[in-house]
């Protein structure tokens, strides 16, 4: 991940200001579901993925630093993250999102690289 959990690193290839909704989204072990919103603000960047069926239904905000690469020609995106990381986020609570800092603050601790889950993919 990038030195800024909420920022997209230099190297994942994202052009601020392309629309992400609906792009495919692949963990490092496989497919996971769909970008159903995203942000490009700076220092506040992140997608929302629609899991579908795959963990009934849930959807998981993931920060813009777990991107590892943007396959424009695909419209695709891939993470540096597991499909069981993924799994184990904590839920998208839009309420909370940006108005509730124990929600901000808990995203951010469970995707640091000493977080919950096994094997952290970068230092912040």
């Amino acid at each position: 991940m990038t030195e800024h959990l909420w920022s997209y690193s230099t190297e994942s290839g994202h052009l601020a200001g392309t629309d992400l909704t609906g792009w495919r989204v692949e963990a490092a072990d496989g497919h996971i579901g769909k970008v159903d919103k995203h942000s490009d603000e700076v220092d506040d960047s992140y997608l929302v993925v629609d899991t579908g069926v795959w963990i009934f239904g849930k959807e998981v905000l993931i920060p813009a630093s777990a991107v590892t690469r943007v396959d424009l020609e695909r419209h695709a995106i891939l993470l540096g993250l597991s499909r069981e990381q993924v799994k184990d986020a904590p839920e998208f609570v839009s309420e909370k999102h940006l108005a509730d800092l124990r929600y901000r603050e808990e995203l951010s601790q469970y995707y640091r690289p000493d977080g919950p889950f096994p094997g952290g993919t970068g230092a912040l």
